[in-house]
């Protein structure tokens, strides 16, 4: 059952990441005027940031359980989703309130960011958390690729447990 929660939450995570980033604001910004496109997207990407925490603290809690009940294939998937969620915090929760700043101060001197004197530093920050965005992407479809299986090559019997206990563990 843990390791069916795992993959569809994983799935969920990484489905809504490059469905986000590589389909809907694309879309969104050839549709829309480029000012409208900022706004939506920017509420999406909001949504997206605390669906990431989320879903990484769940993995993250179900992986370490797994762990200490012997499946040793999620520890590398650990060390993914942790990176995972270090990308999400910096990308969306240090970057973003950087950039929303700078668009509240262009509107607040009566122009758009893109004419305003903030447009150089906004470009930067956005670079930097699209280059955020595509690492996190890219690990998103590398913790896919190595997600454990239904068996995820069985548990590891512990120092002093016996074959016994570890097949108990399976079981559930």
């Amino acid at each position: 059952m843990a390791h069916r929660l795992f993959r569809i939450v994983a799935m969920v995570w990484v489905g809504s990441l490059l469905s986000l980033g590589f389909i809907a604001a694309p879309v969104l910004f050839r549709m829309l005027e480029r000012a409208s496109a900022g706004s939506v997207a920017a509420q999406l990407f909001r949504i997206e940031g605390i669906l990431g925490v989320v879903c990484a603290l769940v993995l993250l809690l179900i992986g370490n359980r797994q762990v200490k009940s012997g499946f040793a294939d999620y520890k590398r998937v650990r060390w993914i989703v942790m990176a995972m969620l270090l990308c999400v915090l910096i990308g969306y929760f240090a970057l973003q309130p950087f950039m929303e700043s700078l668009r509240v101060a262009a509107q607040e001197a009566g122009t758009d960011l893109a004419h305003s004197a903030y447009t150089q530093r906004f470009g930067m920050l956005h670079g930097v958390s699209s280059a955020f965005y595509v690492v996190e992407s890219l690990l998103g479809i590398l913790l896919v690729w190595r997600l454990p299986g239904q068996s995820a090559s069985g548990p590891v019997v512990a120092r002093g447990q016996s074959a016994a206990v570890a097949a108990r563990r399976v079981r559930r």
